[in-house]
């Protein structure tokens, strides 16, 4: 007797997965920049870290988001070109650089570094422009500086830098959390710092670059502040209606405990927190739909995922990777497949060795976390199309609200189908079927799963990294029908030929 049961409607069709939706942010704090992806200032070498751009590489990660987060907010871009020993120290306002709780920033690693990075890995930048302490003027010279071909001083400035052709950076972030640290600014405050900006940023693309730019406003979890933002942002007299392709807001989880400490009630309760990002994304929808009737202007999720007690700044926001962390990364995975018709994209925080990271360093190893595990099984679904799946699962009471303790997503393409199930039950195994609509008798089926052979709260090492790697997953097929047994915490991706 199976104990769950996923519909595959494969005729459904919600939208394309944008591969977006499995991008990645990374902020100048920590040990995220620098012993992470750069050298730190006490290692004989200078550059990227090798180990973690192969590990990086290996992801495909589709996005990156750059320099953060509140850092970007008192940041300024030409403080990291040039060379490198000519480049000014300087405050680090928000977070302390590396675990020493020191608040200063090298600025060895700047915009040329990043964007040569995004080249290394094969990823898209993002870049987030100062607006808290910035200007408009600077916002507009940094898209300049990246993308123009001509014969101006800041496009030789990029050439004797040692870039001669534009890097042709498409996503241009306007501000960060500007609710809070990026100005504590009102949405009406906030969107009219916004038209500002978007009034020159968003001119580049009309005379002065070849490619167009994606400018992105930085919503709140507050959907009445986004509302309210929209509204100013659509009230000018002039200019474009609606100067932004994308609005985003942040999602965190996790804060009220520690994996190691925690019990199966607080596992339930943190995966629920961590499934609260579908009301976030329907109801920051709902906002841009309510007022922006006349464009179509897509959602992002820039920063998400696990933040427990332990990332502190003296911490440098780390830490340990664990598969309930994992998990949530999966359940969270399934939510964006589901809502592709709205999301255009999604970025984890954080790349390397903060909050929940895919990849951690110490000393000269690097090693993939098991979130890492989560995003290449999930790898399968990027740039399908996302079909409706219906799951009749049993589900737990949780005071006012209630756990689903399977859950799932699909997609398909001109191969087949490609379905992941997670058992969000930390407690039992799961017997689940899988029926696929139109697919009567599959002519092939693979299986993977992960975490089989840990519980929630274990955590990675350098040295049990290897064994958190999927495994194959047994399957049988009765009239069409599959049926595999996943144990408790665990994820699976089946592949239907």
């Amino acid at each position: 007797m199976t104990d769950a049961r996923v519909t595959v409607h494969t005729a459904a069709v919600i939208d394309r997965i944008a591969p977006e939706l499995h991008g990645h942010f990374s902020e100048h704090l920590g040990r995220c920049i620098y012993d992470g992806i750069w050298h730190g200032e006490a290692d004989e070498e200078v550059g990227f870290r090798e180990d973690v751009v192969s590990l990086l590489s290996d992801l495909e990660i589709p996005v990156l988001r750059w320099p953060g987060g509140c850092f970007a907010d008192d940041y300024h871009w030409e403080d990291g070109i040039g060379p490198r020993e000519d480049r000014p120290r300087r405050r680090n306002l928000f977070w302390a650089q590396d675990t020493g709780e020191r608040p200063e920033e090298s600025n060895a690693f700047g915009t040329d570094e990043f964007l040569e990075l995004c080249e290394h890995i094969d990823t898209e930048p993002y870049l987030a422009a100062n607006v808290g302490s910035g200007d408009p003027q600077e916002a507009v010279d940094w898209v300049e500086y990246c993308n123009y071909d001509g014969d101006t001083e800041l496009a030789d400035r990029r050439r004797e830098n040692g870039h001669e052709e534009p890097y042709g950076v498409r996503y241009w972030g306007l501000g960060n959390e500007n609710w809070g640290c990026g100005g504590q600014m009102t949405p009406e405050q906030y969107a009219r710092e916004y038209r500002r900006y978007a009034t020159y940023v968003g001119s580049m693309d009309k005379l002065m670059l070849d490619h167009d730019l994606d400018l992105i406003a930085c919503g709140f979890e507050n959907h009445d502040w986004n509302r309210r933002f929209m509204e100013e942002i659509g009230s000018s007299s002039w200019g474009v209606e609606f100067p932004l392709d994308h609005l985003t807001l942040h999602h965190y989880y996790g804060r009220s405990f520690s994996v190691s400490e925690a019990d199966e009630d607080q596992y339930d309760r943190f995966l629920v927190e961590a499934l609260e990002i579908e009301d976030h994304i329907e109801r920051i929808a709902a906002a841009i739909n309510a007022v922006a009737t006349t464009r179509d202007i897509g959602v992002i999720i820039d920063e998400w995922g696990s933040w427990h007690p332990e990332s502190v700044p003296e911490s440098g926001l780390e830490q340990p990777g664990t598969v309930l962390d994992a998990l949530s990364a999966a359940a969270v995975l399934d939510v964006f497949n589901e809502n592709s018709d709205v999301m255009t994209m999604a970025n984890i925080a954080q790349t390397v060795n903060v909050l929940q990271c895919l990849v951690e360093t110490d000393g000269d190893d690097a090693w993939a976390r098991p979130t890492y595990r989560v995003f290449d099984l999930y790898a399968n679904h990027k740039g399908n199309e996302a079909v409706r799946t219906s799951v009749d699962a049993p589900s737990r009471d949780l005071d006012e609200t209630n756990l689903p303790l399977v859950k799932a997503s699909a997609s398909t393409d001109d191969d087949g189908v490609f379905i992941t199930v997670t058992n969000l039950d930390c407690r039992e195994a799961r017997s689940v079927e899988i029926a696929l609509e139109g697919i009567q008798d599959p002519n092939r089926v693979d299986a993977e799963v992960l975490f089989a052979e840990h519980g929630p709260k274990v955590e990675v090492t350098v040295d049990n990294a290897d064994e958190f790697e999927a495994t194959d997953l047994d399957v049988s097929i009765e009239d069409g029908v599959l049926t595999a047994e996943l144990a408790a915490s665990t994820v699976a991706g089946f592949s239907v030929r």
